[in-house]
């Protein structure tokens, strides 16, 4: 059974998730969202306190507040950032998306150096991760689907009682509702939704209460 850790990271609260398994160590690093030394010292001593060893580098998409660690990230441990490149464009003009939010820093474009797609099986931590491609918040958003330790990790699609915003570039508010309707909602009840703000929820508790689906 894989581990999960969240930390709640900078100005628009991003969790950022350390999923790992415990014999091997072998870790993945999603939505980091450091913004400063101090947030990546957190993630960096947690790492090293309990022996973990970075191998994947995923962003369920790539709006700037869940790209602001990548390129820290990359070059202390070496990983490459995986997406989709449906939401490479944002990555790219990630200084123009801090200007946007008025936002008094420069931030780094980031790209995509392994692309993730509708279907593809990524291995974390020896369990087979299902990508689910989700678009409507962002071109780009997926899902990582974990079928053996019965989570999702949803990013900005699925929110405890919420959806994800769709008014930002590239967002479609009927591709959003369609696409949680057909490969969340169609998941296992118990499915347990680790969003990219806020708290946990699970599938069966936002079919039955959650108003915008």
């Amino acid at each position: 059974m894989l581990e999960i850790k969240t930390f709640t990271f900078n100005m628009f609260g991003v969790n950022t998730y350390l999923v790992w398994n415990p014999q091997t160590k072998e870790t993945a690093i999603i939505d980091p969202g450091m913004i400063s030394k101090r947030e990546e010292k957190e993630i960096e001593d947690f790492i090293a306190d309990n022996g973990l060893k970075p191998v994947h580098l995923i962003n369920t998409h790539m709006h700037l507040d869940h790209i602001f660690g990548d390129r820290w990230v990359a070059d202390r441990y070496g990983v490459k950032v995986k997406a989709s490149t449906d939401d490479e464009f944002l990555g790219r003009q990630a200084p123009a998306q801090a200007r946007m939010f008025s936002l008094p820093m420069n931030a780094e474009p980031v790209g995509v150096d392994e692309p993730l797609r509708d279907g593809d099986r990524i291995d974390i931590g020896g369990e087979d991760v299902h990508i689910l491609a989700v678009p409507g918040h962002s071109p780009g958003s997926i899902v990582l689907y974990f079928p053996e330790s019965g989570w999702a990790i949803t990013g900005d699609v699925l929110f405890e009682g919420s959806i994800g915003r769709t008014d930002l570039v590239g967002g479609n508010h009927r591709l959003l509702i369609e696409g949680i309707r057909k490969k969340l909602m169609t998941l296992p009840s118990s499915t347990i939704v680790f969003p990219g703000h806020g708290n946990p929820t699970s599938i069966g508790r936002e079919k039955s209460g959650n108003p915008y689906i």
